[in-house]
């Protein structure tokens, strides 16, 4: 029993895979990981238990720890009287989800570091976020919390747990709430024209800071727009996209998107890049590319494609989880510039540079400049123009970023997520199909090799189906976390659905129906329909949550209906169809009371309402050479950029190759190249149009089916 408890009066965390873990594995804090014996001991010793939740990037997070977790004052008040458990959210966000939820049923803003208060039974009774040490920005000092707490713990238990039961109760009730109803047809065009009543058309997003990308909310805007032809809610979209493209959020030197914007004008951003939030943004502007053909979308494609490909590419060619917001101490230092010091990289270039990126003695950012190109907003969006001198800004640019890297850089967390993972490998084979880049398909195709070998499930050596949330290669060793998340199996599933769309290999439809299949089996609710996020065998949950509002991310269900939807097109079996449709109806209820936090499922009913395949079929070798190789690639190339480029949403792209088998439900099943030409079959639900070979015929079919869904919405 002695050894038992020595191991709690410790700092744990030296064994934890998590990069944010280990980020405090030296502080004088006993940390605990997550884990019953961890409760146990908080019931032995008649303590509370305080759960400190964060994340690896998170700029607060490293302010808190700085001013209280290293601090032997601080440390010694907490080893005390708490037991202290220390949560990595990006590892488990089913636990995180739970705890902010309560955090907001207490009346609190929520965010990270995420502060609670439990009992021995993990159930909470207060919280908070970021604490100073003492009092201070009108915020109470964390020492004096500590100390309250604990004092109210131990003299007032019946107070603690009537807190406890109020929290508990309502977090429950939520888990359990009724969401089952019937959906107005019309619920998504009108949900659309009042969400672009809330966007500010000067800057873009809603009108008041902070401002975060959101990418679902405008994926669901521009694709009310496309099926209603509502210019005003086409053109609040392109508004935003445009000043989040132009502004401090997007680095210009670099690539690639940081978290979110602190003040209205998209400017001054919150430094920390998340792989989710760039994975969400390269789909969006490709989508808006494939309608507008504007070059901002496309260069700032291309821009965080190859930021992705040269800073968080992990060596098993996966992709890092985050890059954090501070360097040497300070939130944006590695991203910010004097005027001085642009001088004396650019010379005489850094005039033209300076007035191109905003760059000014006095700067615009505590001194220094953030670079941007806002003024630029007003030319972008009206004569899809670009400055004149972009040859000249681009070699100003190039040696900028060469001495950038000369600076210490933003530590990466380097573990591998499942879901943030799958949704880039989505945007990258959705890109490389689109702008005809085979590099980034390659690029995607590494990462979903790495996703099934180093995140499979594996019980006494065989694989299960199911994935692992979390893992990290540590000295070539890949430690997985023991936890299996229902968001995990509906992304790897949209993923590999996508690189079936891009390589037509019969494999990745197998993975996708495998992973829908476990999700099935052990994920289901099945009295109200829909799905959990977790298991039933998940331990330490005070209740199991279904995921169906979005959060940084499209919920859980919205991802599983859209899979469902794009599956019964793949397959052709009315089964999946069926199953989508089961989901809608299972959180109709809740969606029409709620849909603003819900526009990730709307975009998803709406995807099932209207289902297109196009599939593209090569010719063998033998009749594509009797008939002219070159061409015949060439008649390829003219058909799928029709497709891939043509302003219609949510059309899914099947290219095969001769004698590869569609499933025998599929509407196309059996269809070939005809007379040695690749040839295009639109088929519009489980019927299809006429083949054709020319790009023009495809393109009047094309145009034909969006008159027709603008008709049906009318």
């Amino acid at each position: 029993m002695a050894q038992m408890t020595d191991q709690f009066n410790q700092n744990r965390l030296a064994d934890a895979t998590s990069p944010y873990l280990r980020q405090h594995m030296d502080n004088p804090v006993h940390w605990q990981p997550w884990e019953p014996a961890v409760f146990d001991e908080a019931r032995r010793r008649g303590v509370p238990v305080l759960l400190s939740v964060g994340y690896a990037a998170c700029h607060w997070c490293h302010v808190m720890a700085h001013e209280s977790f290293e601090d032997d004052e601080v440390a010694a008040l907490m080893n005390a009287q708490y037991v202290c458990i220390k949560l990595d959210r990006e590892e488990r966000p089913d636990l995180d989800d739970i705890y902010m939820t309560a955090l907001s049923m207490m009346g609190e803003q929520g965010g990270w570091p995420l502060t609670m208060f439990l009992d021995p039974d993990g159930a909470p009774f207060w919280g908070g976020t970021y604490f100073p040490k003492t009092p201070q920005y009108g915020r109470p000092g964390f020492m004096q919390i500590l100390q309250e707490i604990s004092r109210v713990y131990h003299e007032a238990p019946d107070r603690i747990a009537s807190n406890c039961k109020a929290l508990g109760d309502g977090l429950r009730a939520r888990a359990a709430e009724d969401t089952q109803g019937a959906l107005p047809p019309d619920l998504a065009a009108r949900a659309a024209r009042s969400l672009t009543g809330h966007i500010d058309m000067a800057q873009g997003g809603p009108g008041a800071a902070p401002k975060f990308p959101q990418p679902f909310l405008y994926r669901f805007l521009w694709q009310q727009a496309q099926i209603t032809g509502d210019t005003n809610v086409r053109h609040g979209v392109l508004v935003t996209a445009i000043n989040m493209c132009q502004g401090g959020l997007y680095d210009h030197l670099g690539g690639g998107f940081a978290r979110y914007s602190v003040d209205a004008a998209w400017l001054v951003p919150h430094f920390e890049k998340m792989l989710y939030d760039n994975a969400q943004m390269i789909d969006l502007l490709t989508r808006l590319w494939r309608d507008t053909r504007h070059p901002i979308f496309a260069a700032r494609i291309k821009s965080t494609i190859d930021w992705l490909a040269r800073e968080m590419l992990l060596p098993n060619g996966g992709f890092a989880a985050s890059l954090d917001a501070d360097s040497e101490g300070e939130e944006g230092r590695f991203y910010v510039w004097t005027l001085p010091e642009i001088e004396s990289v650019l010379g005489k270039n850094a005039s033209m540079f300076s007035d191109a990126y905003g760059a000014s003695p006095e700067g615009n950012f505590e001194n220094r400049n953030i670079l941007n190109r806002l003024h630029c907003v007003a030319d972008t969006l009206t004569k899809h123009t670009v400055h004149t001198k972009e040859e000249d800004l681009a070699e100003a640019r190039a040696s900028l970023l060469a001495h950038r890297d000369t600076r210490t850089r933003p530590a990466r967390d380097d573990k591998m997520l499942a879901d943030w993972n799958a949704m880039t490998i989505t945007a990258l084979a959705r890109a490389a199909q689109t702008f005809r880049q085979p590099a980034w398909g390659a690029l995607a195709e590494t990462a979903f090799a790495a996703l099934q070998r180093d995140l499979a499930e594996t019980v006494d050596g065989k694989s299960t189906g199911r994935l692992m949330h979390s893992a990290r290669t540590v000295d070539g060793v890949v430690r997985q976390l023991d936890v299996c998340l229902a968001a995990d199996l509906v992304h790897a599933a949209e993923a590999a659905l996508a690189l079936y769309s891009l390589s037509g290999t019969a494999s990745y439809l197998t993975a996708a129906t495998g992973w829908m299949a476990c999700l099935d089996a052990a994920y289901i609710d099945p009295t109200r329909g829909g799905y959990f996020e977790n298991d039933a065998q998940t331990s330490g949950l005070l209740v199991r949550n279904r995921s169906v509002q979005d959060n940084a991310m499209p919920s859980t269900n919205a991802v599983a209906l859209r899979v469902l939807a794009a599956l019964s097109q793949f397959t052709g079996r009315p089964g999946y169809a069926a199953r989508a449709d089961a989901i809608r109806d299972a959180l109709a209820g809740m969606l029409t009371k709620n849909y603003p936090a819900m526009t990730s499922l709307l975009d998803a009913v709406t995807f099932a309402q209207h289902p297109a395949t196009l599939v593209i079929c090569m010719p063998h070798e033998e009749e594509a050479r009797h008939a002219d190789d070159v061409a015949t690639h060439e008649a390829n190339e003219a058909l799928a950029r029709v497709a891939c480029e043509h302003g219609i949403d949510d059309l899914i792209i099947l290219e095969i190759q001769a004698g590869t088998e569609l499933p025998t439900d599929h509407p196309a099943h059996g269809k070939t190249a005809l007379n040695g030409r690749p040839t295009a079959y639109l088929c519009p639900g489980q019927q299809c149009l006429p083949p054709v070979h020319e790009a023009e015929k495809l393109m009047a079919q094309l145009d034909d089916l969006r008159a027709k869904r603008r008709q049906s919405e009318s």
